[in-house]
């Protein structure tokens, strides 16, 4: 086990480089110049643009930028803001923990409703209930999410009185509710079909059969030996939607006013803070990279034929 982790940590080194390289350049090589989007319409000198440029280190080659700022990177230095000259690092540090909250939210919700309503449809497949499982889910995935979002807030804020429209407190997770509820729309869609899907092929395997002939209590039919093989590829599918939740929170965290990373980053698109986004993008791979670690993991604890050399 030990040899494998570290040689997915190895595998990671490359994946990172490449994926903040293609950021970078998206953002550095395509917009255009930050610093004269920064001064906006107004006259401005060329030989200050030029100065400002010098100082930032934007007049040295695109790979030379790159390659300075994986440099800070790896010292704990994500770079500064062009426009209020703020660390990008206290960008992250107050905004990070407000998507950190909402995800997680969005997560929980996913991971106990999804299942829950996959397994029960699943274990009575071709019914009523599982069918009306089918239709919800088709109508969430169909169903963008600012649609959604600005339906509920409409509905439930401003027509019922339910909640607030926007969040002004972000640790009050009762004004979460509804932005984490919106953000979990699709994924809890796509995980209810898939455990339902799983569950349900599952049921007719013959180990699952054999279970039963040698008289086994249902419950430990269903909660050892179907449940067990049954999440293996929603546990895949879950690993990878912690990193999508986090960057899907950028059109929830415009709706409903949460100034998280999301919100940072739409900001930083606006004013072609082009350091912002890559420094917060960055954050988001090794998230990615992370998650999809601990979910090769947790294959072994699933399943015990599945052991890593």
């Amino acid at each position: 086990m030990g040899r494998y982790v570290a040689r997915r940590l190895l595998q990671m080194i490359p994946v990172f480089i490449g994926s903040t390289l293609l950021i970078f350049c998206m953002m550095y090589a395509l917009p255009g110049d930050p610093v004269r989007a920064m001064m906006g319409d107004q006259a401005y000198d060329p030989t200050v643009v030029a100065s400002i440029k010098k100082d930032l280190g934007l007049d040295q080659p695109l790979l030379q930028q790159y390659v300075n700022y994986m440099t800070g990177l790896f010292q704990g230095d994500f770079g500064t803001q062009i426009a209020s000259q703020q660390p990008i690092k206290d960008v992250i540090v107050s905004a990070f923990p407000v998507t950190l909250r909402l995800t997680l939210f969005a997560f929980t919700f996913v991971t106990l409703v999804g299942i829950g309503l996959g397994v029960v449809a699943g274990l009575r497949p071709d019914t009523l209930r599982d069918r009306g499982l089918l239709t919800l889910t088709l109508f969430l995935v169909s169903m963008p999410s600012f649609v959604l979002g600005f339906l509920l807030q409409y509905l439930l804020a401003f027509k019922w009185q339910v909640t607030t429209p926007t969040v002004t407190d972000s640790t009050d997770f009762s004004q979460l509710a509804l932005p984490a509820t919106v953000l979990a729309s699709l994924s809890l869609a796509y995980v209810a079909r898939l455990t339902r899907t799983s569950i349900a092929e599952n049921l007719r395997s013959d180990y699952i059969r054999t279970a039963v002939a040698k008289g086994l209590p249902r419950r430990r039919v269903i909660g050892v030996h179907l449940m067990r093989n049954s999440l293996i590829p929603v546990v895949t599918f879950l690993g990878i939607e912690i990193g999508q939740l986090m960057t899907g929170a950028i059109v929830t965290e415009g709706i409903f006013n949460v100034r998280g990373v999301g919100f940072e980053v739409y900001e930083a698109l606006i004013r072609r803070e082009g350091a912002t986004v890559v420094g917060i993008a960055s954050l988001l791979v090794l998230i990615y990279l992370a998650a999809s670690l601990i979910v090769d993991l947790l294959y072994a604890v699933l399943d015990p034929r599945i052991r890593y050399a």
